[in-house]
């Protein structure tokens, strides 16, 4: 995984009472958390719904209900796209 951005741990710093080092894992850990694929956040969902000990018919259904609400990776830009975004 890449380094974090130095901007948003800047921010983190600054706006919370986090030093720099725990601003860096909280946001490498955030982004490994977006980062995990959709079948394996479905696994690992179930698992932890079923040990809390919710029945199938719910889990399913509450996995249904917060798979819409997931971060989605924009698709590769190539140099054009990226510069007709800040141009025009």
């Amino acid at each position: 995984m890449a380094p974090p951005p130095d901007d948003l741990i800047d921010h983190l710093v600054r706006s919370t009472a986090l030093r720099r080092g725990e601003a860096a894992r909280v946001v490498l850990d955030v982004l490994a958390y977006f980062d995990e694929r959709t079948e394996d956040y479905v696994r690992r969902r179930h698992r932890e719904l079923q040990s809390g000990g919710l029945a199938n018919a719910e889990i399913f259904d509450r996995i249904a209900a917060e798979l819409p609400h997931r971060a989605v990776a924009p698709p590769e830009l190539s140099l054009r796209q990226l510069r007709r975004i800040v141009y025009g």
